[in-house]
């Protein structure tokens, strides 16, 4: 069985306990701190959501000392959002979510390779990819469990520790729990980490449907090089 370890807490002081290099891969998802990333925002940065009944949270990007920090305790990083921050540089990874004019894709620098590579899988409003699983969403910026399998299924190896700096939602969590990796995540809003916890414990009560290797087969995931 595979460890889960998540703290509600400040990511700055959970890092901080890891020797260096400690994590394989960081797969993370920090505030963009930009108007245009992130709609709709009131002049203070505050999300408003309009498509649903979440919290709101200040889209505040992190210092250079978070990226410092991240790059010391994990081998290597793939960032979502990182065309925003100066401080990240490397491949790049595009989420084609078929979504509006304003939310087409979005877009992850990776320090494990150079080039550019695509997945594909609808997330727009109401409609996803896999309709007759349809994912309920408790965070705003929330990202499809398919889209971390296939993160993990592309860019870990088995037996490597991943980390996660921003929980949200979790589903990070539970991808890294369904293809049987290490896990350790942070999120520092309480009410977000109590809904993450109740979405992962309803997650693993569930029975498992597929065999073990089925989990890395991703039907309707496009990689492109």
């Amino acid at each position: 069985m595979p460890i889960s370890e998540v703290f509600c807490e400040d990511n700055m002081a959970g890092m901080a306990r890891y020797p260096d290099g400690y994590f394989h891969l960081a797969i993370v998802d920090p505030p963009y701190g930009a108007a245009d990333a992130i709609n709709p925002v009131s002049s203070a940065g505050v999300y408003a959501a309009k498509r649903g009944n979440y919290k709101e949270f200040k889209n505040q990007a992190p210092p250079p000392e978070y990226f410092a920090e991240l790059k010391r305790v994990s081998k290597y990083q793939i960032i979502w959002g990182g065309n925003f921050f100066p401080e990240v540089t490397g491949g790049v990874i595009v989420w084609n979510k078929n979504g509006t004019a304003f939310g087409e894709a979005e877009v992850a620098i990776c320090t494990t390779h150079k080039s550019v590579k695509i997945f594909e899988y609808t997330w727009n409003g109401m409609l996803q990819q896999n309709m007759s699983n349809k994912e309920h969403r408790i965070h705003p910026t929330q990202k499809p469990v398919a889209l971390y399998k296939w993160l993990l299924t592309n860019y870990a190896k088995p037996g490597d520790r991943i980390l996660d700096t921003h929980l949200g939602s979790g589903s990070h969590r539970i991808a890294a729990w369904d293809m049987g990796f290490d896990f350790w995540a942070w999120e520092n809003d309480p009410d977000y980490f109590a809904g993450q916890q109740k979405r992962f414990e309803a997650h693993i009560a569930k029975p498992v449907l597929f065999a073990p290797e089925e989990m890395y087969q991703f039907e309707q995931a496009k990689l492109f090089d």
